[in-house]
Formats: C-alpha cells, sequence, structure tokens
C-alpha cells in the first residue's frame, strides 16, 4: 500500500481534529482532556494513514456519540454503575484510539501489505461494536447474563450480555468494515468486510469475558450496588475491589480488547485470503 504521510497531512489532520475535538467539547461528547487526546490521535491518524485511515476513525467517533447521546435519559438509573459518563475523557480516547495509533505509525515499515489497515480496521471494530453494545444493549428487557457462567445479572454489569446487545455489536462492527472497504481501493469485497465484523466481534466479545472475569468492580455500600467506578472508605483510602484487579479498569479492558479484535482480523485475513 502507498504510505501517504506528508508534513501536509499532518498539519490538516491536526487542525481538522483540534476543530472535531472543539466542537464535541461543546457538545459535551468530550472532556477537556478528550478534546485535547482526540486532536492528538486525530492528527496521527490521518497525517500516517490518509483519508481511508481517518474515515474509520471518525466513523467510530459519530457513530458512538451520537449512541452515547441518543438514550441518554433513558439509562440515567444505570449511570452510577459505570466508572465514566458519557463525556469522554483523555483516557477514554486513548483506549479506544491508542492501537490504532500504533498500527498507523508501524505501518510505514511494511508498505507493501495491506495487514496494518485491517489490524486498524479490526481494532475500531472491536471499539465501535462494544459501545454500540453498551450504549443500546442496557435497554433490551432482557435479562443480561454474564458471559463467564451464564448467571443473570443486573442492567449494565460489567459482562452481562444479552441477545440485543450481541446485534448491537454485530452492526457496530460491521459498520466500521463497511467503510473500510468503501474508503481503502486497496481492500475490497464482502468477505474482507465479514473478516473486520468477526474480528471486532470477537474483540467485543473478549470485552465482555474480561469485565465478567478480572475487570476491577467495587461495592458501593451507600447505593448497595456495585459499580465499576472506585469506592473510598470514610478516611479517604481506596477501597479493595470485591472482585477483578485493581488495576484492570473499563479503559485497559477497551485498550487490550482492541488489541485481540486487530489480531483476529489479521489472523482471518492469512486464513481465508
Amino acid at each position: 500500500m502507498e504510505i501517504p504521510f506528508s508534513l501536509q497531512n499532518l498539519i490538516v489532520g491536526f487542525a481538522a481534529s483540534a476543530a472535531i475535538g472543539l466542537v464535541a467539547w461543546r457538545m459535551g461528547a468530550l472532556a477537556i482532556s478528550g478534546a485535547f487526546g482526540a486532536t492528538m490521535i486525530g492528527g496521527l491518524i490521518f497525517g500516517f494513514g490518509g483519508l481511508s485511515w481517518a474515515a474509520i476513525l471518525l466513523t467510530f467517533f459519530i457513530s458512538s456519540s451520537v449512541m452515547s447521546k441518543l438514550f441518554a435519559k433513558r439509562k440515567l438509573e444505570l449511570a452510577e454503575k459505570f466508572s465514566k459518563g458519557s463525556k469522554r475523557d483523555w483516557g477514554q480516547v486513548l483506549a479506544n484510539g491508542g492501537v490504532g495509533v500504533f498500527i498507523v505509525v508501524i505501518q510505514v515499515f511494511f508498505p507493501e501489505t495491506i495487514w496494518p489497515f485491517l489490524a486498524f480496521a479490526g481494532a475500531f471494530a472491536t471499539v465501535n461494536g462494544d459501545t454500540w453494545a453498551t450504549e443500546l444493549g442496557v435497554l433490551s428487557a432482557e435479562t443480561p447474563r454474564l458471559i463467564s457462567n451464564r448467571k443473570a445479572v443486573p442492567r449494565g454489569t460489567s459482562g452481562g450480555v444479552t441477545w440485543a446487545g450481541t446485534m448491537a455489536t454485530i452492526a457496530g462492527a460491521g459498520l466500521i468494515g463497511f467503510v473500510a472497504i468503501l474508503f481503502e481501493p486497496n481492500v475490497k469485497g464482502l468477505l474482507v468486510m465479514l473478516m473486520i465484523t468477526l474480528g471486532g466481534l470477537a474483540g467485543a466479545t473478549m470485552d465482555s469475558f474480561l469485565g465478567a472475569t478480572i475487570q476491577a468492580i467495587y461495592y458501593d455500600p451507600v447505593r448497595e450496588k456495585e459499580t465499576e467506578k472506585i469506592v473510598y472508605d470514610e478516611n479517604g483510602e481506596t477501597m479493595a475491589p470485591i472482585r477483578g484487579w485493581d488495576w484492570m479498569n473499563n479503559d485497559m479492558v477497551n485498550f487490550l480488547s482492541s488489541i485481540f479484535g486487530a489480531l483476529i482480523t489479521v489472523a482471518l485475513w492469512q486464513i481465508f485470503s
């Protein structure tokens, strides 16, 4: 693949990303730190990757932001379960886009193959599918069940899955696959779109598994509910999680899952290409 990196692309990428980040901050989709992080990630992806890579990033950002805002009022009752709200900070931006930045930079060393682009698409298919599942799955009337043991859990519980959430994952990942084959001339065909979609589904499934097993979950004695948010005792000390590893927060889960989705997408391409 031709590497479209240039100083001009880098300048245009940072300028466009800064403008989009500013608008997103004014609309409440990003915190100030999130707008800065989005500017850095967007500038690097457009500068090193060009339009086709930036199109995937924009598709994720726009669609996930719309999903977060669309049913915000209906999800208010679940807000205490999630570690962060719909206004993304730098940690969330990096967790969702950090793998993509790494891939778009290292593609410089592999100019004759399409696997970096497919890995990039698989990473964003994962985070987009997971975001759609989170935003739409909690609205399902179906009782979620932990992916690890099929135990029924309250809506919004990390690792809880429903058929509606799974369908939302496929739709969100499939959208990224469609944009990939639409904008990248070297990547064509429904088979490639399917590979990216399956990679995203695999990554989002890994996200649910990590959330059900090793993600840090705390107990809030005030609300008498489990939560992803860190809970402090009366002395201001961080309380130990009731399950999971204290460093394995939601951002880390998203980051690791996007790596898994990228790897699965490339593995599928190696097997079936």
